[in-house]
Order: C-alpha cells, then sequence, then structure tokens
C-alpha cells in the first residue's frame, strides 16, 4: 500500500500537478485519503525522500523537491558536459571577465612569473535556466593568446581550448569541501544563508604536463552530491 501511495505522489510531481517546493499532505491526511494507518503514509512518504523527491523541513513539513545531480569526480568533464551528459540545458551568465596579474600562488600553481598576464573567469552556470554553480577560473594568457576577446557567456571554456588551441587534458588534482555560502553566493545561487556547498578546487593539467587552469567551483548543495568508484584494490 505504501509503494502504491508512493507512485501516486510520483505521477503527480511527473505530471507538474506538484511543482517543486509544493507542500505534501501530511502523514495523517495521506492516512486519512488513503485510508491507510500512519505507518504506511510516513513509509511512502520516506521512500519518496529517500529517492530524492521530497524533504521534510522541521516545524513546517514536507515538500516536493529534485533528486540531487550525480557529480562523478572520477571524470573529469566541464559543466556543459556535465548537463548535456544529463539531458539537461546549459547555459552562462557572466559575471566577471578580466586580465589580471598573477599572484606569487597563482603564478607557483600555474608555473608563470609572478605578475604574469593571466584571465579571470567567473561565471553563474545554469541547467534549464535554474542556477547550479559559481565557476572561477584563472588561465595563463601567455600560452592562449587572445582567450580573453572571446565571450565566454556563450562558449564553452573547454571546447575553445581544445578545438582552437589544441589542448588535450590529461588528469586535475581537486581538493573537495563542504562549505556554508557566502551572502552573494546565497544571492546568485537562490539558496538560503549559509546553505550547503560542494566546492571543488581543482588544478588542469595537460598531457605534456603543463597547467592550464586553476580553478574552484561551487555547487550548491540541495542539487549536487559527489560519488566516486572506489576500486576494489584498496580495501585491504
Amino acid at each position: 500500500m505504501y509503494y502504491q501511495i508512493q507512485r501516486a505522489l510520483m505521477e503527480k510531481i511527473h505530471s507538474g500537478e506538484l511543482s517543486t517546493g509544493d507542500p505534501l499532505a501530511s502523514e495523517e491526511e495521506l492516512a486519512r485519503i488513503y485510508q491507510v494507518s500512519r505507518m504506511t503514509a510516513r513509509q511512502a512518504l520516506h521512500g519518496l525522500k529517500t529517492s530524492g523527491f521530497a524533504i521534510s523541513q522541521k516545524g513546517r513539513g514536507t515538500f516536493v523537491t529534485r533528486p540531487k545531480l550525480e557529480k562523478n569526480i572520477m571524470h573529469l568533464r566541464g559543466f556543459t558536459e556535465d548537463m548535456k551528459h544529463l539531458g539537461m540545458a546549459p547555459s552562462s551568465k557572466l559575471i566577471e571577465q578580466t586580465v589580471v596579474k598573477a599572484t606569487a600562488e597563482l603564478a607557483e600553481q600555474l608555473k608563470v612569473e609572478t605578475g604574469e598576464a593571466v584571465m579571470r573567469l567567473r561565471r553563474l552556470r545554469l541547467a534549464d535556466g535554474i542556477p547550479m554553480a559559481l565557476e572561477l577560473s584563472h588561465i595563463p594568457l601567455k600560452q592562449f593568446p587572445g582567450l580573453e576577446k572571446i565571450n565566454f557567456a556563450k562558449q564553452s571554456l573547454y571546447f575553445v581550448l581544445r578545438e582552437t588551441f589544441g589542448v588535450r587534458v590529461a588528469w586535475a588534482d581537486e581538493v573537495i569541501e563542504a562549505l556554508p555560502a557566502t551572502r552573494e553566493e546565497s544571492d546568485l545561487l537562490t539558496i538560503p544563508k549559509k546553505a550547503s556547498i560542494l566546492s571543488i578546487s581543482r588544478t588542469i593539467m595537460t598531457t605534456e604536463e603543463t597547467p592550464i587552469e586553476v580553478a574552484c567551483s561551487r555547487y550548491r548543495g540541495d542539487r549536487y552530491r559527489a560519488s566516486i568508484r572506489v576500486p576494489t584494490t584498496t580495501i585491504e
């Protein structure tokens, strides 16, 4: 019975009768509507929550949400490719695209001289029109002359690096953290203040062992979770 209730609620979500943010009936209401016990109604709501289609807020009730997107950290893909792979339409809002001088720390990461010209690129990344992530990238211009003139509100950075400059990415060092969103991040990502975000800092290397980008991506925690497949050889 609980599965039948769960399926009925899922059909309402898929049909659009229930949208993201809409409240779901309480256990008592579901028990009365479907003439089942509260325990059965509770199991139905629990099934929706574990599958990612509902979330409970203390003192407020249970609301419709969307399942979290899997960010497979074992696959090095840009946001554009990630969203297309998930069947969503990617887009970007350009926040900043400037040329700056490399600080000592940035110069060390990119293996360039301190003060060398670097493109600073900051974008709000969207999927199906919904803000998903904030990305900040630094790319050395000595390797990619003219890169700063390209409009990256409409172009994929990695596509341009690959197709225009012949870059072949080999690997990346990444650091993953769970952090509270800043006020600006909350506003841009349309999430509550200090909500959890998935922060991934990375340095991307070419097949020639040359760093081409130092970047930090901040993904909204209510829409993303990181996943990894661990080889059995690591288990002793």
